[in-house]
């Protein structure tokens, strides 16, 4: 039997007061992740702020966490670029490195668009990788991409690319969207972004997640990702989260559980939250998580 995906974390990209990537800091969380059960560190996905790292900073940080012998296997790769020829760039050379999945994203500059096109434009993608072409995953956010990915479309995906594409991640935080998913191409590797729909996905046969707040409560969420378990604590925290531009608050959330603050710094055009924001969270997170109830 295959083994299941699991719980994969979006891995947070932390910057010095250059804006320069702050790789070790970068490294010593993924090692964090992974020791607190992640099986895997995703890079470059929405909350690693993927659209705003250049390609030779991707290679960069690619080399770097193999370097600190953490395995290929271990490395899911992000791609939200809008040209197929950059994306299939980007995606090839993290497969040529050993990386275990591609999670890749629909071109988005585009709005309106119907599934013909983006349909092209991945079997552009795939066309151009060629022989490397293996193991991908399409992101579903429409949230952010406003290009979403319908059923049907993922259909005609794998059916075309058998071989290509093997998952899907649903950040679409449509449950019914996600229900419906789930019972068409339950034997895709299907991820649910949304971690209050986390635990019922797994139990409808999701395979478990890639996830933002594995930064910061992974033995929780590895819990919903991999057993189905049920936490009211993440779902009430996913919603304290949401009166935020999430990125920069899981990027607040790192920074208050490991008192380094080179984690509160986003790329622009992101903005860091305030310190009112910042200690909003804080509250919320110590009375859920690290009270004598909790």
């Amino acid at each position: 039997m295959t083994q299941k995906f699991g719980l994969s974390v979006a891995l947070a990209t932390p910057f010095d007061s250059n804006g320069d990537i702050a790789i070790e800091a970068m490294i010593e969380q993924a090692r964090r992740s992974l020791a607190a059960g992640c099986s895997s560190v995703t890079l470059f996905g929405t909350t690693g702020e993927g659209s705003s790292l250049g390609t030779q900073e991707r290679e960069r940080i690619l080399a770097s966490m193999l370097d600190s012998g953490i395995a290929a296997k271990q490395i899911i790769v992000g791609v939200l670029v809008d040209a197929a020829e950059d994306a299939a760039m980007q995606a090839g050379h993290a497969l040529s490195k050993g990386a275990r999945n591609i999670l890749l994203a629909p071109p988005s500059y585009f709005k309106n668009v119907s599934d013909d096109g983006v349909f092209q434009w991945f079997s552009a993608v795939f066309a151009i990788l060629g022989d490397k072409a293996r193991d991908i995953i399409v992101y579903n956010i429409p949230s952010v991409t406003m290009v979403p990915l319908s059923v049907s479309l993922i259909g005609r995906l794998r059916t075309a690319f058998p071989n290509v594409v093997t998952g899907v991640k649903d950040s679409s935080g449509d449950w019914p969207f996600t229900e419906k998913l789930l019972k068409a191409h339950g034997d895709l590797v299907i991820l649910v972004g949304d971690e209050r729909h986390l635990a019922k996905g797994v139990r409808l046969g999701g395979q478990g997640a890639i996830s933002g707040m594995a930064n910061f409560v992974p033995r929780e969420v590895k819990l919903m990702a991999e057993e189905g378990k049920d936490d009211s604590r993440i779902e009430d925290f996913v919603a304290e989260l949401l009166k935020f531009p999430v990125t920069a608050a899981v990027k607040a959330m790192v920074a208050h559980l490991t008192s380094d603050e080179i984690w509160l710094a986003v790329r622009p055009p992101l903005v860091s939250i305030s310190d009112e924001g910042q200690a909003q969270l804080a509250l919320a997170f110590d009375t859920l998580f690290r009270s004598k109830a909790a």
